[in-house]
């Protein structure tokens, strides 16, 4: 670097963070206002701290961690987002739920174009009441054994190889009310704040 410019075609580190949150702003199609809306700044000045031009606070930098989902070390990770991921069964983080469910994360993060989440379900176990978290797509796939799913109050009994596709907005639960334990996983994109 000479008198503080940057060698032509060397990224700098402004360059560097506005383009991992566009990157994350993108894979969770969120709009360059609505993400400024979030972190209460401008448009013109998220767009510019993107482009590398501007520099932020870091009470800037956690608001848009938060309005991405992502905590503010994402922001600053060295990880290269092509790289692949290996996830060891052993290692999944866990999610407690109860006594009769365990849910796993199986995205690592920082979470970027989808979440997975598998979840093993005893006789009797299940999701919790009805919830929603955010408005875009979500699939569940019953890997093994049987659950019922309810959505919007209506009942699927679901098998082995069935899945069952719907917006994160509805009201949705899933337990086992069969005999055998059941596994199901749910696939959601782009990634929402909320896990199911």
């Amino acid at each position: 670097m000479i008198d503080g410019l940057a060698d032509a075609g060397e990224v700098t580190p402004e360059e560097s963070l506005g383009a991992r949150i566009r990157e994350f702003r993108l894979a969770r199609r969120i709009s360059l206002r609505a993400l400024a809306l979030l972190a209460h700044t401008s448009p013109g000045f998220l767009s510019q701290l993107e482009r590398g031009q501007a520099n932020a606070s870091v009470g800037t930098l956690r608001k848009l961690a938060d309005g991405l989902g992502i905590t503010l070390p994402d922001l600053f990770t060295d990880d290269d987002v092509t790289r692949p991921k290996v996830l060891r069964r052993e290692h999944r983080p866990e999610i407690h739920t109860s006594n009769l469910t365990s849910k796993y994360l199986l995205s690592q993060k920082p979470l970027r174009n989808l979440e997975v989440y598998v979840a093993d379900f005893l006789p009797g176990g299940n999701s919790g009441d009805a919830y929603t978290h955010g408005d875009v797509q979500e699939m569940l796939v019953v890997i093994s054994g049987s659950v019922t799913l309810e959505l919007a109050g209506a009942e699927y009994q679901l098998n082995r190889g069935d899945s069952a596709e719907y917006r994160t907005s509805t009201l949705h639960s899933v337990r086992n009310t069969s005999a055998e334990p059941a596994e199901v996983m749910w696939i959601i994109s782009p990634p929402t704040l909320g896990a199911p």
